[in-house]
């Protein structure tokens, strides 16, 4: 089992999330002031976003302490933060967009997200279907299996809500731990197991479609967990090479798609304007139910999504390097290549892993390896 580590992470129940809000922030006058400040000066600069650095978006010191708590609280006890108040009702779309490429540069080093390489996405209905081949959560209206992802922290800033649903589903992977070694203990080192998961098309063209990664790590102090059941499927259902699931693994999966959504573990959120939540993926799953849209085109539901790797993560399992790219603590890592990272992209990375001090390992293209 894992021992203590000094404020990090601890398994919480969502009656725990729901009794103490120590994880939920408000941003002051002062704070979100700071941004619309920083916006103001950022629009004054012609600048592509992949080329911007913090002095392009110059937060005030009580706004820098506010981006910084936020990100230490997802490295702590609960391993998500909820930070409200941001002034989205004062920007449009495109400004919106602006701000939180501008804040992320105080957070970490962005990771790009999709087959099109993009290291922002629009979380909205766009026609898109999820449960198919290469199918993705964010751009349809669905309900997503519980899943984390690819990256140390997950942002969403909410601009637009939806007319009904797209409540947000939070639980406590270690929790989920626990309850799988309550139950059935016997399950647990089959999750430490590797199983092949399917990259939904977002690997670059020199990588195999899939890739190993066990569910559960196995590292005695820094817990961390990563599950998408339909990746896992998908798998299964498209590439005749990878091995058949065992009856344990099988039992294993069914066993945490009952456990995922109980009352014990699955803590929900209704996202407001102005929020940004953050997550930890390593001791976080998330998900969210189905959504209604408004008819009008902008006050459809709408997050912007970042994904980032931070200075103050923690290390990673050694079986997860295959995906992850780096698993030493405050590396920069994760993120899907896709297949058209640019040179502006390389640049910025190392510019940003740069100014964070952050180590960074130069991307090797991946050889076809063997199940």
């Amino acid at each position: 089992m894992q021992r203590d580590i000094p404020f990090g992470p601890r398994a919480w129940t969502a009656d725990e999330a729901r009794q103490d809000t120590s994880w939920i922030q408000r941003l002051s006058h002062e704070e979100a002031d700071g941004f619309r400040q920083a916006l103001n000066h950022l629009k004054t600069i012609d600048k592509p976003l992949l080329a911007l650095e913090q002095t392009d978006f110059p937060l005030n010191e009580a706004s820098r302490g506010a981006l910084a708590r936020a990100i230490d609280t997802t490295q702590g006890r609960w391993g998500m933060c909820l930070v409200k108040g941001f002034p989205v009702d004062d920007w449009t779309e495109a400004e919106t967009r602006l701000a939180y490429w501008g804040m992320s540069l105080y957070m970490g080093v962005g990771r790009t997200q999709n087959r099109a390489s993009q290291v922002m996405n629009d979380v909205r209905n766009e026609g898109g279907d999820y449960k198919v081949k290469g199918g993705r959560g964010y751009n349809t209206n669905a309900g997503l299996d519980f899943h984390q992802d690819s990256c140390d922290v997950v942002g969403l800033l909410c601009r637009r809500t939806a007319k009904a649903g797209g409540t947000s589903k939070v639980i406590s992977s270690i929790k989920l731990r626990d309850e799988v070694q309550r139950l059935r203990p016997d399950l647990v080192p089959v999750l430490q197991q590797p199983f092949l998961h399917s990259y939904q098309g977002t690997q670059d063209p020199s990588q195999p479609p899939y890739y190993r990664c066990p569910i559960f790590g196995d590292d005695p102090v820094y817990f961390a967990a990563r599950t998408n059941r339909k990746n896992t499927d998908a798998a299964q259902r498209d590439f005749d090479d990878v091995p058949r699931l065992t009856a344990a693994q099988l039992e294993a999966l069914d066993l945490l798609d009952k456990l995922m959504p109980s009352p014990l573990l699955c803590f929900t959120m209704e996202l407001e304007r102005g929020d940004m939540q953050l997550l930890n993926n390593y001791v976080t799953l998330h998900s969210r139910t189905p959504f209604e849209d408004f008819d009008e085109a902008d006050q459809k539901r709408h997050l912007l999504r970042l994904w980032l790797s931070i200075p103050s993560s923690q290390p990673l399992p050694a079986a997860w390097e295959e995906y992850f790219g780096d698993v030493r603590a405050g590396a920069v890592r994760g993120g899907v290549r896709g297949s058209a990272i640019t040179e502006e992209f390389i640049a910025y990375e190392q510019r940003q892993a740069a100014a964070l001090s952050m180590p960074l390992k130069a991307w090797q293209q991946k050889k076809e390896t063997t199940p």
